[in-house]
């Protein structure tokens, strides 16, 4: 009904969110639903992870939330390691260690005395600080908090001891809330503004991973995902987190998803990479809709060889990067967009196969279906060298997943809808999938 751009805002401090807007897009689409009178029954945020904002005593932001891609956490795992081993922050968390970690990110704070910090009554992350804003309620949903490398997967509560060991002040966690839950209703100014009234708004699967996963339409446990966009996350849904030497070795993450089940999953760059060509592309004045750009990469043929996606996590001239590593790994630079663009899906499906065969090792059981959900899944080629790259059968769809999930878990969580089985039965209803089989 509305969609808005999420444009950061490069500032000479640093790199941030504009949460105001996303805010007010959120209400002129809450006023939008309003004037069509429409009976809206529940309301649930769900954003990317890591990120969060500080909230003071008068319940004012203290500060505008910072981008996971600023520069001020370069570096500062390395320092924080210093303090507390990188093997027991781990065992802590049993999180990917990722310099963009909500972790790194307070630490840098630390490390610069900051005052925004010195001065916080409580920590919010996105979802938890725009849910905030709606209903007055200060609260943590589990599946964003355990995307922070402060949460403790195992007892299902923030990690205390860590931040005593590095000298942050723990008051700031929010009390945690489950999926599914309650968190109040529209505030009266915007339940008025909108014409909506006081509509429930409930925690969903607040990481936006999280719902995406809720609505996969997975059966048995043969299985595994890939929330596919900016980035790809891969991984499979487990009773109970895995944190021993071989996950901490692969340098895979646990995180918390709905009715206290876990995903073991890994963080992969994903389609920034190509999103990004695309925007330099763009910049130089040559305009390509993403389907065009796979058609290029159709009629490019094979490539020569791979890149690692996890090399390229920040911004800038993409093509003129990937032709940089390539000439210093030995391997012959794309001479054409298409090339780029085909280099970049073999690279991803490569980095796919790779991250699978890690999951089989971790869980004891083979994979004999992936499934593609989320805008990437509309990637037809893509979906087809996944398929070859790793022997398995692909199912792609449904592309709104994460919406799918969002609603759904709300639905569960209003007694609507029984169970997680009975929500992806639902959403095998109610979407079109595509099936790629393994090929040449």
């Amino acid at each position: 009904m509305h969609r808005f751009p999420n444009q950061p805002v490069q500032l000479p401090t640093g790199l941030y969110w504009d949460a105001f807007r996303l805010f007010h897009e959120i209400v002129e689409g809450l006023r939008a639903a309003g004037q069509r009178q429409l009976a809206v029954n529940g309301i649930g945020v769900d954003t990317w992870g890591v990120d969060f904002a500080l909230v003071g005593q008068d319940g004012g932001l203290i500060d505008c939330p910072r981008h996971y891609r600023d520069e001020r956490t370069h570096g500062v795992p390395s320092r924080l390691f210093a303090h507390v081993p990188r093997s027991e922050v781990f065992g802590y968390t049993g999180i990917q260690i990722m310099a963009i970690n909500s972790l790194y990110q307070l630490y840098a704070m630390r490390l610069a005395e900051s005052p925004a910090l010195a001065a916080a009554e409580r920590l919010l992350f996105m979802p938890d600080l725009l849910s905030y804003w709606l209903t007055g309620a200060q609260r943590s949903e589990i599946t964003i908090a355990s995307t922070s490398q402060f949460y403790n997967p195992k007892t299902r509560r923030f990690e205390t001891e860590l931040f005593e060991r590095l000298g942050i002040p723990a008051k700031i966690l929010a009390e945690l809330i489950e999926p599914g839950e309650q968190l109040g209703t529209l505030l009266p100014h915007i339940a008025q503004a909108s014409g909506l009234g006081a509509v429930p708004v409930y925690a969903t699967a607040a990481h936006d991973t999280a719902s995406a996963v809720a609505a996969v339409p997975g059966h048995g446990d043969d299985w595994c995902y890939i929330s596919s966009g900016t980035w790809s996350l891969m991984g499979v849904e487990l009773p109970h987190p895995v944190i021993d030497e071989r996950s901490y070795e692969l340098n895979f993450t646990n995180e918390a998803g709905f009715g206290g089940r876990t995903r073991l999953l890994k963080n992969i760059a994903g389609l920034w990479v190509l999103q990004e060509c695309r925007r330099a592309w763009m910049a130089h004045g040559e305009t390509f809709t993403y389907q065009e750009l796979a058609t290029l990469a159709e009629e490019a043929g094979p490539a020569p060889g791979v890149i690692d996606p996890d090399d390229f996590l920040q911004p800038g001239d993409m093509p003129a990067r990937i032709a940089e590593w390539c000439g210093l790994h030995g391997l012959r630079p794309p001479r054409t967009k298409g090339e780029t663009c085909r280099l970049i899906l073999e690279s991803l499906a490569h980095r796919y196969h790779q991250v699978l065969q890690g999951l089989e090792s971790l869980t004891g059981h083979k994979i004999h279906t992936i499934h593609i959900v989320g805008g990437g899944s509309r990637n037809r080629l893509l979906n087809r060298l996944v398929a070859s790259a790793t022997g398995c059968k692909v199912i792609a769809g449904p592309v709104e997943a994460t919406a799918a999930g969002n609603v759904l878990v709300q639905a569960i969580g209003a007694g609507e809808v029984a169970s997680l089985d009975a929500a992806r039965e639902i959403v095998e209803r109610s979407f079109e999938i595509e099936v790629f089989e393994p090929g040449a």
